[in-house]
């Protein structure tokens, strides 16, 4: 696939201030971003999301490396590459006082972009807010007014949107709505970055996973194949009678005992080309250990993504 966003050797180092120290925010980062994928950035507190999407989005300078976008760099041919960029912040910036319609009028322009009443009102109607169109903002709920800022982000038809946050501090049925929406975008061929905290949101839509921390990108990687190369499976065996300690002829399995003994825990690597589930369910049959029901879980992305960040702390 053809790259949209292309990063190379980024850094942004702050200079200290009489209020605090300076720190560096990135360091080296290099990443593609492919044309009409789903992008979602991870990482704790800090570790320099924002930072990075407010580089490519022209709001603050970096320090070294160099950005482009749709092929236009975004120091040198600033107005094209940011025309091609929507972005929803983490804060909600409406003018309270004025209508979501007029708001959309007023973005719209900000782009050079002819006035466009049927596209302003699909934006509005794909996002719920026709009907409220000629309220004042103030009066609309905090779940309509993070609509709108979308639909402002959306509104001079970019080709990559970034969504910083998106459902932060929204209730369960907007935020499967968004997801929803955004779905439907990458259909269109928009290319979708988001940042989020909510680990199953990014289990849920990405086509690909990155880990930011410290301000270093420690993977970037397919979520399928991220899940399947660092994913691990618990196989639990509910057994017929408790077991006061794991036979020492079970040993080499690395077993846990769990619900006061009445189940066996194994913990086994997908990667590897044998389980040993076969293996072990035949040396419980040896030494006449029975069970009466078992079941698989796969580790999720959180637990991979805590592991990677841990990893990355020395941890």
């Amino acid at each position: 696939m053809t790259a949209i966003v292309s990063i190379r050797d980024l850094t942004k180092t702050y200079a200290p201030s009489r209020r605090g120290k300076g720190f560096t925010a990135l360091r080296g980062i290099s990443l593609d971003i492919e044309q009409g994928e789903i992008f979602a950035l991870l990482g704790p507190n800090g570790a320099g999301k924002t930072t990075l999407i407010s580089i490519i989005c022209g709001i603050v300078n970096a320090s070294g490396g160099s950005v482009s976008v749709g092929g236009f760099d975004i120091v040198s041919d600033y107005r094209k590459a940011r025309g091609m960029i929507g972005l929803v912040p983490q804060e909600l910036t409406n003018d309270a006082f004025v209508t979501p319609l007029a708001t959309l009028r007023f973005s719209r322009g900000l782009f050079g972009k002819a006035p466009a009443p049927d596209i302003i009102e699909k934006v509005l109607r794909d996002l719920s807010l026709w009907d409220k169109r000629d309220e004042r903002i103030i009066a609309l709920s905090g779940g309509m007014k993070r609509r709108l800022m979308i639909a402002k982000a959306l509104v001079h038809e970019p080709d990559v949107l970034f969504l910083d946050e998106p459902t932060a501090g929204v209730d369960v049925e907007l935020r499967q709505d968004m997801w929803k929406l955004v779905r439907g975008l990458r259909e269109s061929g928009v290319t979708i970055i988001l940042t989020t905290h909510y680990i199953e949101e990014a289990e849920e839509m990405a086509d690909r996973v990155g880990v930011i921390n410290k301000g270093e990108l420690i993977v970037v990687e397919e979520k399928a194949g991220l899940m399947r190369r660092m994913g691990r499976k618990q196989l639990t065996l509910h057994l017929h009678e408790a077991l006061a300690a794991i036979p020492p002829a079970l040993g080499p399995y690395g077993l846990e005992l769990a619900a006061g003994g009445t189940e066996l825990v194994y913990t086994y690597d997908t990667r590897g080309e044998r389980t040993g589930i076969t293996a072990l369910l035949a040396d419980l049959n040896e030494i006449g250990i029975r069970f009466r029901d078992l079941q698989t879980e796969q580790s999720s992305l959180e637990e991979i993504f805590v592991n990677l960040v841990r990893e990355g702390d020395g941890r």
